[in-house]
């Protein structure tokens, strides 16, 4: 691993350079026409204005699924998809997705067949929890959608179970069974995809923090957000991936862009993450999946050692203005007080809340959940402002990011004169690779981790878990550089945030905490971890005492802001405290070593 090119650049490296395809937007559908376009030999150059998957992408409900609900509306080739592609991460990415158990609560035997049927045909009908009769005429159509390539067992109806009687609300008389999958670390798949497209072509290259300001001829003018320096480059094609962004991207694109009517709506969903013992638990390791009594399909489910709850639905103008609002928490932990009547909820339980803008195409739905989740691929040619193509992203959703850049990337194959010449369909991302699925294999690899690298078996579990395969080569790596755990984060080691700050494209604070590691989204990030992560990343990165200070500030006060973590503001700094904790971080990673 450390002798691998690192995919990740500043502007000032790609300066003046010529690429056959510039992507505007690192988020995972953006990411993914990056590995396919690099995986058929094309040099391609990403850039994001904020960091890799800073949004939608890193706010998804963290499932990988079908779809069940768009089969009302008669998406049927949409869940499909879904559903294949939902199979082929279970094979590609086993490190990080994994199958997810899935209970209906039912609580009448044909409500909701008016309603399903009223949805079908485009109508919008009053608010009804559907019955046993539709959810198991649903879920037959779920499975054999499901069928190609499937690796979990077909759904279930029985009478609920005196476990499922005490935790959920009297009424409920069946419980439907179903499979479908989550992800841990939805960020990290995102930048192992970079790293295997750069693998795959060496030319390519990627830049977060690096917004588009103009574009005229074949020029793309680029700013680097931590310089303010401006770069330029030339290309063959563009593909404008910035999802919810999608039309004010064109905008900055100009010439056919600018002219096109608005393709792209937002809606804003807002998740909860819960530290519940009790929920998490009674769960036993399922989602459950419900409906809230205004109609809106919910979930919730064991996150880790939390609980995560989402989520909202609600129609947003400016994408760059969304948080999770009071009144969207309250309406969450009422619905979960209504699902879970013998359960107590309250704000004192919320560790974590984060929110992201669905990309819809745009739509005159009278409510957003009746909103088409399907993707498009458009062309803009070029015209007298702007000499190249620019090819559009439109809508799409987390599962099916690898059609939709399979897609994408044969047109712009075909924009270019080039043939595709591999499929992505089959191939393993980052971790993936190699790595053993039977129980028997992962305990003869993690022999494999201990051995060469003298670590604990505890501590090779972890890195497994996110790692995957990687593991076997950065444990040593670790393991040489002392391993000693954070202080007040002992489930990551300092060399491990360091190698996260200097080989991931950390550039910011936040961008360790909250999308490098799971420690935000946990509820694991306390005044002194953070503190520590950032004299860590100072060490790592060369920030002076005022870059640190700066960087301490911002995420303390965007994680309190935005996202509920109850943490004190950030103190003015100290000079002799900040030198004396990093003499003490500095002693401890040196003790570490010898």
């Amino acid at each position: 691993m450390s002798n691998e090119t690192l995919p990740f650049v500043r502007p000032a490296a790609i300066a003046e350079r010529h690429f056959s395809t510039v992507i505007i937007g690192a988020g995972i559908n953006g990411v993914g026409v990056f590995r396919d376009l690099c995986l058929q030999g094309v040099d391609c150059l990403i850039v994001d204005k904020g960091d890799f998957s800073a949004g939608a992408s890193s706010a998804p409900s963290r499932m990988i699924h079908g779809g069940l609900r768009y089969l009302e509306s008669g998406s049927f080739s949409l869940v499909a998809e879904a559903t294949r592609e939902r199979n082929r991460l279970l094979r590609n990415a086993p490190h990080l997705v994994q199958p997810l158990e899935t209970v209906v609560p039912l609580s009448s035997f044909s409500g909701g067949l008016m309603s399903s049927a009223l949805k079908f045909f485009g109508r919008t009908p009053p608010p009804r929890t559907r019955g046993l009769l539709a959810v198991a005429a649903g879920l037959r159509l779920y499975d054999l959608l499901g069928r190609r390539q499937r690796v979990m067992p077909t759904h279930r109806i029985r009478r609920v179970p005196p476990a499922d009687r005490r935790l959920f609300r009297a009424a409920v008389r069946w419980t439907a069974t179903f499979f479908d999958a989550w992800i841990s670390h939805p960020e990290w798949l995102v930048l192992e995809l970079i790293g295997d497209a750069c693998r795959d072509q060496p030319r390519s290259a990627a830049a977060n923090h690096c917004r588009l300001v103009g574009c005229a001829g074949n020029i793309l003018t680029l700013r680097d957000a931590l310089t303010g320096a401006l770069v330029q480059v030339t290309a063959d094609t563009v593909v404008n991936a910035t999802g919810a962004w999608l039309d004010r991207s064109a905008s900055v694109l100009g010439g056919a862009d600018a002219r096109v009517t608005s393709r792209v709506m937002g809606t804003k969903g807002s998740h909860l993450v819960l530290d519940h013992p009790a929920l998490r638990d009674a769960l036993e390791g399922r989602m459950a999946y419900f409906e809230a009594v205004d109609g809106r399909v919910c979930i919730v489910y064991p996150f880790l050692d939390r609980v995560l709850v989402g989520s909202t639905d609600i129609p947003v103008d400016d994408p760059d203005q969304i948080a999770t609002e009071p009144a969207e928490v309250d309406y969450l932990l009422e619905v979960l007080g209504e699902v879970f009547p013998n359960l107590a909820f309250g704000r004192g339980d919320v560790v974590y809340t984060y929110v992201g803008v669905r990309p819809l195409a745009r739509s005159d739905a009278d409510q957003p959940g009746q909103i088409s989740r399907d993707h498009s691929v458009v062309v803009d040619a070029p015209d007298a402002t702007r000499d190249i193509p620019v090819v559009g992203l439109v809508g799409g959703k987390w599962t099916t990011f690898r059609a939709l850049a399979e897609e994408a990337t044969d047109e712009v194959l075909r924009l270019l004169g080039r043939a595709r010449n591999a499929s992505t369909a089959a191939l393993a991302i980052g971790g993936g690779a190699a790595l053993p699925v039977d129980a028997s294999s992962i305990e003869d690899f993690l022999d494999r981790v201990v051995a060469s690298s003298g670590l604990g078996r505890a501590r090779a579990q972890a890195l497994l878990r996110r790692y995957g395969a990687k593991a076997l080569p950065l444990a040593p790596r670790l393991a040489a550089a002392g391993d000693v755990p954070l202080l007040h984060a002992p489930d990551h080691s300092v060399a491990e945030i360091r190698y996260l700050c200097r080989e991931t494209g950390v550039l910011h604070l936040d961008d360790l905490v909250m999308r490098r590691t799971l420690l935000a989204i946990r509820g694991m990030v306390t005044d002194a971890a953070l503190a520590e992560m950032a004299a860590v990343a100072a060490d790592a990165l060369g920030w002076d005492a005022a870059r640190q200070h700066q960087e301490l500030q911002a995420c303390a006060t965007a994680l309190r802001e935005r996202h509920g973590v109850r943490l004190a503001p950030v103190p003015p700094p100290s000079r002799a405290a900040a030198s004396s904790f990093n003499a003490s971080l500095t002693n401890r990673s040196a003790l570490g070593q010898s």
